[in-house]
């Protein structure tokens, strides 16, 4: 089954093709375009679940591809560029672009973005699993990446809920900060063990007084669980 269609705009063969074989190993639909007006005409009629688009193309560059597409749709874009200034990132950002990745990029970092920015922008596929924890007026939902909480969508950071999400899966299970900060964080963590507790105080924040069926709980000495009563 697919993961969904990714329409690739790139006028360089090798990179065109070399996201070809990247993208349909991980199960994606790959359509190909070499220059902007084709971009364009093959967004209209392939009608992609996402777009990565060169910015140095000929005929149309990648800056009026963003806006074209812009002008009748949200579908997610992520900018592909050997350029690196801020300018540029602030630019494509401004027009409507989801994402910003520079040339030379690794495969799965490629591969990640999509993911993410899939999921972010409620894109993912309907045939990916479902992640999702509920509890008494609490949805925690990692595919959408939406926070419910008494039936009302909170606007929620994507470190907190990930963290909240993690602790809600295992349910009475004692966390110490480092396991947190290995689990959740990953290698993208650089930094002390207080951020777990300043993102536990914020989604106390949100969370405070909704159900007595459950509590985001201090372990004294030891970290944080997600305390489930019976």
């Amino acid at each position: 089954m697919s993961m969904g269609k990714i329409l690739v705009a790139d006028d360089d063969k090798n990179i065109a093709e070399l996201l070809r074989l990247y993208l349909e190993k991980e199960g994606y639909t790959v359509v190909i375009a070499a220059e902007g007006e084709e971009a364009i005409a093959k967004f209209t009629s392939e009608n992609p679940d996402l777009v990565l688009l060169d910015i140095m193309m000929p005929k149309l560059d990648g800056w009026q591809v963003c806006r074209e597409i812009r002008k009748k749709s949200n579908c997610p874009i992520i900018m592909i560029t050997a350029k690196g200034e801020t300018f540029d990132k602030v630019l494509g950002l401004e027009l409507g672009a989801d994402d910003y990745v520079v040339k030379p990029f690794d495969s799965k970092e490629i591969v990640a973005r999509i993911k993410a920015v899939l999921r972010r922008t409620g894109k993912a596929s309907e045939n990916s699993d479902v992640k999702e924890v509920s509890y008494d007026k609490l949805i925690v939902n990692m595919t959408k990446y939406e926070l419910k909480v008494d039936g009302n969508v909170v606007d929620t950071p994507p470190k907190e809920l990930e963290l909240l999400f993690h602790l809600a899966s295992n349910p009475n299970r004692v966390y110490t900060r480092d396991q947190l900060l290995d689990e959740v964080w990953g290698f993208e963590y650089y930094g002390d063990s207080r951020t777990v507790d300043v993102h536990v105080k914020r989604l106390r924040e949100k969370l405070e007084g909704v159900s007595d069926k459950w509590t985001l709980k201090t372990v004294w000495g030891v970290g944080y669980k997600f305390e489930v009563k019976e």
